[in-house]
């Protein structure tokens, strides 16, 4: 009977997943046949199927609202309720160093990617300078990265990366002070799980939203991606699907041993499609947390990793960052030929990707360090090809990195909960 009710679940989910999936392609059709007009100027002629765009953000604001107090009472409750904060601790330092090293990783095949087939191959000639806004300062950045100014503003999907360690320090005073049994621990778990109903409530319109994603997409940047970033595209687009199908299956098998390529694969497509559709690692955070927890993954590890990954775990932007500094460095007619050089792009695609993506008010900040690093002379150039390019691979860089950290609360599982944490959930299963 539980086999039965297991399949009809399978069947469901399968069944909602092509329901979204034909959203997109109906959209992406809708925003192909009525594109958005621009005259000269750039000036909006006719709109098009750019006038559906609200139906994905109704979605998107939706998502948002549910993200802060999911993030604070997942994150808090869990810290809060854990018998051994050691345990904590060791999930939270696995957690980070392995998106450091897969951020690292990706990078390094991005940079031996770029060298077959660079995305630039002959230097623009006719260059228009950009406006460079104000760089925030390194005191700044640093105080930006852990805080903010006021309670209030961590109540905003803007400061995620203040609300997670407010949430784990808020979290360590619930376990040392009332302690993991008292009525807070419970209530932060007893609202963890009310918020996850309210995401499978959400989730229903999601069919629509999606349509309006992508035919607002399509309609707006059709043009221009069949156009100049043409080349960049073909590469980067590929190579995300790719890495899905590559790297993903290495870490689950990795973090999990055997059968764990087989079950990421049956819960990895909702967190793909639904990032691939909103381009927000933020939105996909609910998903996530639902295919971790029916993976059998603990909570405790899940309600880490993926929060922590919707802001620190970025594979897809280390791609996207090489990509820009060799787009911009065959803009510019130079190369990218010494080791030292290539080591320099691997930091720089870690730091501006892994260390600034959440960082609050500092919008942009990932693309200026790297323009400053690399094309300091050619800055108010570079800057604006840098963001263009950014929001043209926006999309597939986003998949990457919010289905990641579905796929990284594999790897997390196997230092905290052994190697065989899957073979036991397997068995569970059977039993």
């Amino acid at each position: 009977m539980a086999t039965q009710l297991n399949k009809k679940s399978v069947a469901r989910n399968y069944a909602f997943l092509a329901i979204m999936l034909g959203s997109m392609i109906l959209g992406s059709i809708v925003g192909w046949i009525f594109p958005q007009e621009l005259d000269a100027d750039g000036n909006v002629i006719s709109a098009g199927a750019t006038v559906l765009e609200p139906l994905g953000t109704l979605f998107l604001n939706m998502m948002f609202c549910i993200v802060v107090p999911m993030v604070f009472s997942s994150i808090a409750g869990s810290v809060a309720t854990m018998k051994s904060r050691k345990r904590a601790g060791k999930i939270m330092g696995t957690t980070v160093l392995t998106f450091v090293v897969t951020g690292a990783i990706a990078a390094v095949i991005m940079i031996v990617i770029m060298q077959i087939f660079p995305p630039v191959l002959e230097p623009w000639s006719n260059l228009t300078e950009g406006v460079v806004e104000d760089p925030i300062s390194i005191p700044d950045l640093i105080v930006n990265f852990f805080t903010v100014g006021d309670f209030s503003q961590l109540l905003s999907r803007s400061a995620m990366l203040p609300l997670i360690v407010f949430s784990i320090l808020f979290g360590f005073g619930v376990n040392l002070g009332p302690g993991p049994d008292s009525l807070i621990a419970k209530f932060l778990i007893s609202l963890s799980e009310a918020m996850m109903k309210v995401v499978q409530l959400v989730t229903y319109y999601a069919p629509i939203a999606f349509f309006g994603f992508f035919a607002n997409l399509v309609a707006t940047y059709g043009s221009q991606i069949a156009q100049d970033y043409a080349r960049a595209l073909v590469v980067y687009y590929p190579l995300c699907f790719i890495y899905i199908f590559t790297a993903f299956p290495l870490f689950a098998w990795f973090g999990g041993g055997r059968g764990a390529v087989k079950e990421m694969f049956r819960h990895i497509a909702r967190p793909a499609i639904t990032s691939l559709g909103t381009c927000s690692s933020v939105a996909t955070i609910p998903t996530n947390m639902e295919e971790a927890e029916a993976t059998g993954i603990s909570k405790d590890v899940s309600e880490i990793v993926v929060p922590l990954g919707a802001t620190m775990h970025m594979d897809g932007s280390c791609f996207s960052c090489i990509l820009k500094i060799a787009f911009l460095f065959g803009v510019f007619g130079r190369s990218y030929d010494s080791i030292g050089e290539m080591a320099l792009m691997v930091v720089v695609a870690v730091l501006s990707s892994v260390g600034m993506s959440g960082v609050p008010g500092g919008g942009y900040i990932g693309e200026f360090i790297m323009c400053s690093v690399f094309f300091p002379d050619q800055l108010a150039v570079a800057y604006p090809i840098a963001i263009t390019i950014g929001n043209l691979v926006d999309p597939p860089a986003t998949m990457i990195n919010s289905s990641g950290d579905y796929v990284i609360s594999y790897v997390v599982s196997r230092f905290v909960d052994g190697k065989d944490w899957f073979q036991k959930v397997l068995a569970g299963r059977k039993s």
